[in-house]
């Protein structure tokens, strides 16, 4: 029988991720100015507040309260009828040092031996629903937000304010191969440019539907576009006004949105969020690691599915876990355990050696705080970093590094496939 999966997405706008973007916004400017910098940067937005606490131990001085308001304006939090901007907003900061407890658990006098900031488990997963490897219904729900966070920019509809939320959910057949899209769930924040809320909500419903949604299923292969049809059910502003939102309308966290960050809520998550952390915490470095086994195993055909597990303790460099799951979709004639030993003895999994592999102490988050950090496309950039306090740094960077399909061919000479 066929059955219907759902996965939602939200946009830089909304409290949360803002809250992650000032995380990592801020991790990057440590590492841009001095790459052995320890962050954990835990970031609170709400009414015309932004709180930064955390633990960072780091040779530079980062002015942090100017980094978080210039990543609010960048948003489009820039007016004062959203009760937040960047301009106006207080900026506390109350992060302090790291603890020795933690820290003699990383520092090795053999960097190759660092061991992992904390414990804890971690999933990778990759499908092949779609050319990047993630869920079909995550693609779609992140497309919609970053189409309509273009048109908010461009002002092609010039009444969207930065709040804005997605959810697709999919018919799937019993073989798990998606058959017509049912439901999708836009919220956006808005001006208030009509006193008729009747009107007002008509004419958003009708640029989401005949504006929007054909720029957004232009950006798919054929063979997904056909999955929209006229009998699709839209759910645009539910409520039937969506004026208040951003930090006023709710308070923002770092760290709440790992299902989006991650895979919409296929395969499996460890619990641990990625932002505002610099990699020698295996919440982030090592869930990086097993996405990019994971992608890499699907796109040399070992399985049409893959989830991957690694676990970690505190200070000890070797995983104490590593399965990888073909979810009853191997191409192999050998046991999932048997492909597990395999896998394991082509990738170095020790914090230090992620580390070096994807160059994950370069300042390349950012990027990752919005929109998802999977499934995204590996590209080369030159990030400029300003401080009162050092010279300009310009620093050519690799962004998503975990996405590059460079162990195809060690894959398939080791499985002789």
């Amino acid at each position: 029988m066929s059955y219907l999966f759902t996965s939602e997405s939200v946009s830089e706008g909304h409290p949360d991720k803002v809250a992650d973007q000032i995380s990592d916004g801020i991790l990057d400017n440590f590492l841009a100015f001095d790459p052995n910098s320890r962050v954990a940067i835990e970031t609170l937005v709400t009414t015309g507040q932004v709180i930064l606490s955390g633990e960072v131990s780091s040779s530079a001085y980062i002015d942090v309260q100017n980094i978080a308001r210039d990543i609010i304006s960048s948003i489009g939090y820039n007016n004062t009828e959203y009760k937040f901007t960047g301009e106006s907003c207080a900026v506390m900061s109350i992060i302090h040092e790291q603890s020795e407890d933690i820290s003699r658990g990383v520092i090795n006098n053999k960097k190759e031996e660092q061991g992992a900031g904390d414990q804890g488990i971690m999933f990778g997963y990759a499908c092949n629903e779609t050319e990047n490897a993630i869920p079909l219904t995550l693609e779609i729900s992140n497309q919609i937000l970053k189409e309509l966070s273009f048109m908010r920019k461009e002002k092609i509809l010039d009444y969207l304010r930065p709040d804005s939320k997605s959810q697709v959910t999919i018919e799937y057949d019993e073989d798990d191969n998606p058959i017509n899209i049912d439901t999708i769930v836009i919220s956006t924040q808005h001006d208030e440019f009509d006193k008729d809320e009747n009107k007002m909500l008509s004419v958003i419903k009708d640029d989401i539907i005949n504006k929007l949604m054909p720029r957004v299923i232009n950006k798919f292969p054929d063979r997904i576009k056909k999955l929209f049809n006229k009998k699709i059910k839209y759910f645009i502003n539910p409520t039937g006004k969506f004026v208040i939102g951003g930090p006023h309308g709710d308070t923002g966290l770092t760290g709440r949105k790992i299902i989006i960050d991650t895979y919409g809520g296929r395969g499996a998550h460890g619990g641990g969020s990625f932002s505002g952390k610099d990699p020698s915490k295996v919440d982030r470095s090592a869930a990086y690691a097993a996405r990019h086994i994971s992608k890499n195993l699907v796109k040399a055909g070992v399985s049409d599915e893959i989830l991957l597990q690694l676990g970690y303790a505190i200070g000890v460099s070797k995983p104490v876990s590593f399965h990888v799951n073909t979810c009853g979709k191997s191409n192999l004639k050998i046991s999932d355990s048997r492909l597990s030993k395999i896998i394991n003895d082509i990738f170095d999994l020790r914090p230090f050696e992620i580390e070096s592999r994807f160059k994950l102490r370069d300042p390349i988050y950012s990027e990752t705080s919005s929109y998802g950090h999977m499934g995204r496309k590996c590209i080369k950039k030159t990030k400029s970093f300003n401080s009162i306090y050092s010279d300009t740094k310009n620093i050519e960077v690799e962004l998503f590094p975990w996405e590059k399909l460079d162990y195809i061919e060690q894959i398939t000479k080791s499985l002789k496939l």
